[in-house]
C-alpha cells in the first residue's frame, strides 16, 4: 500500500464503488460492482496528478499486454479498459478476493508443496508471456494474486517490454528491488527471459524463507544494501528441514549471477520444479503454456523422452521432465558449474556452492 492518500474513486457507468483494494506509484486500484453482467470487478484507476505521457503510453500497453495474456489460467483476467469521466484511465480485471501472496509470505508458514506448485504454474504464465515476446520485469509475490479457486495468477505487467528491447532498458522506474536480479543495476540495465526467471525464482525463495532472498534479519536493509548483496552476496540456502537439496538446488541455479549460468527459459525452470515434486513423491503440477507459433519447444536429443510429456497445442500442458535420456542414459548436467550436482564432492568453498 502507498503512503500517499488515494485518489478518489472515479464514477463509472455500470459500476457501483465498493472499497479501495490497494495503491501504487501512478495508480490505485478498487472495488467495484458490475451491473451487468453481476460480478465483483477490481479497477485499476491511474491518477490524475500523471501528466507524463510515457506513463500513459506504459499504462495502455499493460492493457493491451494483460489483454493479448489473459486466456492463461494462471495470468489475470483484462475485462474492459477505457477512460472515465474525470479523463484517467482504467482497466476493468478480475477480482481475485484471497489474500495475495505478498501478503502471506509475511505472515504464514506456506508449505513446500503449495511453494511449488504455484512456482510451476506461474512459470507456464512467465512462458507464455516470454513467448509472445514479453518481458514481465516486475515478478514479485504482491503480484502473484489467488483467485477464488485457489489458482494463483499473475498481474501487473505495467512496466513489461517487448522481448527484444532488453538491451536497452532505460526506465528501472517501479522495479521492485528484493526481487530483481543483478543485471537490473548494471550500467546501462539489462533484462531477457532469464531475468524473469531470476525474480520468479526470488518469489518461491521468498514463500519458502518468510523474507526476501537477501534480507538480513536484526541487520540493515535499505535499497543500496539490497542491492549489494544482491550483485554480490552468495544466496543463503533454505534452512527449512523440508526443504529438499533439489529445492535449494534449483533455486540457486536460477537466481545465478550471471544470467548465462540460470535456467534459459521459465519453461525450464518450470520443469525443474516439477522434478522437485516427483523428488518428493508430490502429484505433478501441470504447466499450461499458450504458444501462437505453432511450433514444439526447441529441445535437445536428449529431450526425446520428455517430448512426449509435451503437447503443444493452442494451449500446451507441460508435464515432468524425467531426468534421463533414451535408454535410461543420463543427461549430461549443463548447471554443475553453477552449483554442484546433488551427491557430488563438495566445492571447496562450502557457502559458494550456493552462490547462485
Amino acid at each position: 500500500m502507498s503512503s500517499r492518500p488515494p485518489s478518489a474513486p472515479p464514477r463509472l457507468a455500470g459500476y457501483e464503488y465498493e472499497k479501495l483494494l490497494g495503491s501504487g506509484g501512478f495508480a490505485d486500484v478498487f472495488l467495484y460492482r458490475q451491473a451487468r453482467p453481476q460480478r465483483r470487478v477490481a479497477i485499476k484507476v491511474m491518477l490524475s496528478t500523471v501528466l507524463d505521457d510515457s506513463v500513459r503510453h506504459q499504462f495502455d500497453s499493460e492493457a493491451n499486454v494483460m489483454a493479448q495474456m489473459s486466456t492463461h489460467p494462471s495470468i489475470v483476467t483484462i475485462h474492459q479498459a477505457e477512460v472515465s469521466e474525470d479523463h484517467r484511465p482504467y482497466i476493468v480485471m478480475e477480482y481475485c478476493s484471497r489474500p495475495n501472496y505478498g501478503v502471506r509470505f509475511r505472515k504464514e508458514r506456506i508449505t513446500v508443496a503449495e511453494a511449488l506448485r504455484v512456482g510451476v504454474q506461474i512459470a507456464g504464465a512467465v512462458e507464455t508471456a516470454h513467448r509472445a515476446g514479453i518481458l514481465h520485469r516486475d515478478i514479485k509475490p504482491a503480484n502473484i494474486l489467488v483467485t477464488d479457486y485457489n489458482r494463483p495468477a499473475l498481474t501487473d505487467f505495467g512496466i513489461s517490454i517487448a522481448a527484444g528491447q532488453g538491451d536497452d532498458v532505460e526506465d528501472s522506474q517501479g522495479m521492485s528491488i528484493p526481487w530483481s536480479p543483478p543485471e537490473f543495476f548494471a550500467d546501462p540495465p539489462r533484462a531477457d527471459v532469464r531475468s524473469d526467471v531470476f525474480s520468479l525464482a526470488a518469489s518461491v525463495y521468498s514463500l519458502l524463507a518468510g523474507q526476501t532472498p537477501f534480507e538480513r534479519r536484526g541487520q540493515r536493509n535499505t535499497a543500496t544494501d539490497l542491492i549489494q548483496r544482491i550483485a554480490s552476496e552468495p544466496l543463503p540456502a533454505l534452512n527449512r528441514p523440508d526443504v529438499p537439496p533439489e529445492l535449494n538446488r534449483a533455486l540457486s541455479i536460477a537466481m545465478a549471477k550471471d544470467p548465462a549460468g540460470r535456467y534459459d527459459t521459465a519453461l525450464a525452470f518450470g520443469r525443474a520444479l516439477q522434478q522437485v515434486e516427483l523428488s518428493l513423491s508430490l502429484p505433478v503440477t501441470q504447466m499450461d503454456v499458450l504458444d501462437d507459433r505453432g511450433a514444439a519447444p526447441a529441445h535437445d536429443g536428449d529431450d526425446d523422452e520428455l517430448v512426449e510429456h509435451t503437447r503443444i497445442r493452442k494451449v500446451a500442458t507441460v508435464d515432468p521432465e524425467t531426468g534421463t535420456g533414451p535408454g535410461g542414459r543420463r543427461r549430461r548436467d549443463p548447471y554443475a558449474g553453477v552449483a554442484p550436482a546433488l551427491g557430488a564432492a563438495p566445492a571447496p568453498a562450502g557457502p559458494a556452492s550456493w552462490s547462485g
